[in-house]
């Protein structure tokens, strides 16, 4: 039984860090990735589909986001779909392609999306000591109820802090990294 408590702590507290990882992404640093453009809907068919399912999403430089639709039909729809996404990216059309300039930061604006990056990882802490919570409430319940041994119960007590303390490390690790992207220019 504990040992299933732990290894879901472990699942829910990794998932925190990956959703952690997945918003970082979404904060552009100033140079172009594919990624930045994850979250675009596009209004095409009648339906509201991902970019990724209308055009091809390349960076030919590190300025420059290249948008390729596979049907030229629906041009319009992705530009409109990434002008509408609120990214601060205003598309260029250039023949059948639309060429996305990522604009250079500004110092205000760095501070900003530090801010943001500050907010994402305590959400990820949040749902880290969620687990750790949920984790210790589920070991006390076999303490009193399965007759979970006292030392059994301080020993994983003891797995679950330091998990908990391991993944807090990785968040603020991963947001130092980000903070660092952001200042740089």
């Amino acid at each position: 039984m504990p040992k299933e408590i732990l290894k879901s702590m472990h699942a829910d507290m990794k998932k925190a860090v990956d959703h952690t990882l997945h918003e970082f992404s979404s904060l552009h640093t100033g140079k172009a990735t594919p990624a930045m453009l994850d979250g675009v809907r596009v209004n095409a068919y009648g339906s509201s589909v991902t970019l990724k399912e209308v055009a091809a999403v390349t960076t030919p430089d590190a300025r420059t986001i290249m948008v390729q639709p596979w049907d030229k039909s629906v041009l319009k729809d992705v530009e409109k779909g990434i002008q509408e996404a609120n990214l601060g990216l205003n598309p260029i059309i250039d023949g059948g392609i639309l060429r996305v300039p990522v604009p250079e930061l500004t110092g205000q604006r760095r501070q900003e999306l530090a801010k943001t990056a500050g907010g994402m990882a305590e959400d990820g802490r949040v749902r880290v000591r969620q687990g750790r919570r949920d984790a210790l409430s589920l070991l006390k319940t076999a303490k009193n109820d399965d007759g979970l041994p006292e030392d059994d119960f301080k020993r994983y007590e003891k797995e679950v802090q330091k998990a908990h303390d391991d993944y807090i490390a990785e968040i603020n690790q991963h947001l130092a990294t980000k903070e660092a992207d952001l200042k740089k220019v």
